[in-house]
């Protein structure tokens, strides 16, 4: 089980802003998709941080309704943790531990953004592939005539 193979059952897209967008904005993007967080790249692509939720919430806290003038930029987390699409499920979920976040972008070898993926993603996934893994012991057992008293 991939972060990869995440991407490729929910999809890939990603929803960014750049660094200058007002913070009003993000907050709107997050409100209106339902989303946790948004990603932050630059002009030519590239990740340069993340905004979530919460990063909004502590800035309300110090800027009060200066919030509202300032830029993505100055709420922003800059050391942004990533994982790549060959990174497991497992380790993706021990980082986000670890890290106390929900969200995490998902980069290529030149650190190009490829995805993001949320916890309750891996959850999804990791559910959904258990499910499949009983259904498929369920079949080799009724099969074999288990499930019928029977020995083969």
């Amino acid at each position: 089980m991939t972060v990869g193979a995440v991407l490729n059952q929910k999809g890939a897209a990603v929803i960014s802003v750049l660094p200058e967008s007002p913070v009003t904005e993000a907050a709107e993007i997050i409100a209106q998709r339902r989303i946790g967080a948004v990603v932050v790249c630059d002009a030519e692509g590239m990740l340069v941080g993340i905004l979530s939720e919460r990063d909004v919430v502590r800035g309300l806290t110090q800027h009060g309704a200066g919030l509202l003038a300032l830029p993505v930029s100055a709420l922003m987390t800059r050391e942004v943790e990533v994982v790549t699409a060959s990174t497991s499920v497992d380790e993706a979920m021990e980082i986000m531990d670890a890290g106390y976040f929900r969200h995490l972008p998902v980069v290529d070898r030149a650190r190009r953004l490829c995805g993001i993926v949320s916890i309750r993603d891996l959850v999804r996934y990791r559910i959904n592939s258990q499910q499949s893994d009983v259904e498929s012991l369920q079949a080799y057992v009724i099969g074999r005539g288990y499930g019928l008293g029977r020995v083969a």
